[in-house]
């Protein structure tokens, strides 16, 4: 008896969902989305605040102008991913993105954590899109507006903020306002800053080449010690590996491109909006390259700008590009990065 209720517990834990439509199953959803709002969805998404900080990272300690290597990994490996997420998404007739394509082929069980980590991330990342939204405010009117709640409403809690951040809350609830008027609305929001963003990001790569010098791309030991002397300790410098274009050699370029990865995270949304795309089987596979494939063409030429115009080793891991354009005496550039990280932070949180 016992063994007989435990066989059938577990054979619910891993049924799978049948793929025939079933109603009421997702089919009242409008099709309204076209290839070009996929793309824009996707773009947005994929394309967040990681372009304005990854780079400097993974330039500094892993790759150096290598960078360039890891991205192309980075996006190879992307578009095999988002080639499996767009055949789950053309071949399964509902929307649910992961969690519904893991009911479908492992199970029930599988399904249930997928979908409650899903929950989990959107939470943290938009959390965390809104809290960097506030930083980037607060360091443009120079942190007034932090010390002005800090002393308003101290937060003494053990691994929260130290104060109430009321600007990230209602970021959050404008956000969510907007995706509650519609996804044709929400869309046309996504397409606005993640043009802006484009557009930001293709000055960045411009005024990068016109102010960079190849030999930054071929740096020996002998730039770094006369950096290291002409500082007189005042700048952090990170390693130099052995000079070159790859100073890391393959291992950093392989380590780069494991970091890197993380910045094309988001095409996924693509799938899930499926559900309301006009000709999914043919929007969805098309929307999900192209969109990484922009992706690709934004990172690569955001790094190679970055280490043109910077030697890889005095690279400010925490705002590398804004010292970048202080470092080739372009100061009010810093702006127009600011710009395109807020639009950058804002089109990937309105569609979660």
């Amino acid at each position: 008896m016992l063994c007989g209720h435990l066989g059938r517990f577990c054979e619910k834990l891993v049924r799978r969902r049948p793929l025939e439509r079933r109603e009421g199953s997702g089919g009242g959803l409008a099709r309204c989305l076209s290839t070009l709002d996929l793309v824009a969805l996707g773009v947005g998404s994929t394309l967040g605040a990681g372009v304005y900080v990854l780079a400097g990272e993974v330039a500094r300690d892993k790759a150096g102008p290598a960078i360039v290597l890891c991205f192309l990994v980075a996006a190879v490996t992307s578009v095999l991913s988002g080639l499996c997420y767009a055949e789950f998404g053309a071949r399964v007739p509902c929307s649910g993105s992961a969690y519904l394509y893991s009911y479908v082929t492992v199970g029930q069980l599988c399904a249930f954590v997928t979908g409650w980590n899903l929950i989990l991330s959107y939470v943290i990342g938009s959390a965390s899109v809104a809290r960097a939204w506030s930083s980037a405010i607060d360091s443009l009117t120079g942190h007034h507006m932090s010390r002005a709640l800090q002393e308003s409403v101290p937060l003494r809690v053990p691994f929260l903020a130290s104060y109430l951040d009321f600007f990230s809350l209602g970021l959050v609830l404008l956000l969510t306002g907007v995706l509650v008027l519609g996804v044709r609305e929400s869309a046309l929001v996504t397409k606005i800053f993640t043009g802006v963003n484009l557009l930001v990001l293709g000055f960045i790569v411009l005024s990068g080449f016109i102010n960079g010098r190849l030999h930054r791309w071929q740096l020996t030991e002998q730039d770094y010690e006369l950096t290291k002397s002409e500082s007189n300790g005042t700048l952090s410098l990170g390693p130099l590996g052995s000079g070159g274009f790859v100073p890391f050699g393959f291992e950093g370029v392989l380590r780069g491109a494991a970091t890197c990865f993380y910045a094309f995270v988001g095409f996924d949304c693509i799938a899930t909006a499926g559900e309301e795309a006009r000709n999914p089987q043919q929007a969805i596979p098309l929307g999900t390259v192209i969109s990484l494939f922009i992706c690709f063409l934004a990172y690569f030429g955001v790094s190679a700008a970055l280490t043109l115009m910077v030697p890889y080793y005095q690279i400010n891991s925490d705002s590398p590009l804004p010292e970048a354009f202080l470092h080739a005496g372009w100061p009010w550039a810093r702006y127009v990065v600011a710009v395109g990280t807020l639009c950058a932070l804002s089109s990937r949180s309105v569609p979660s």
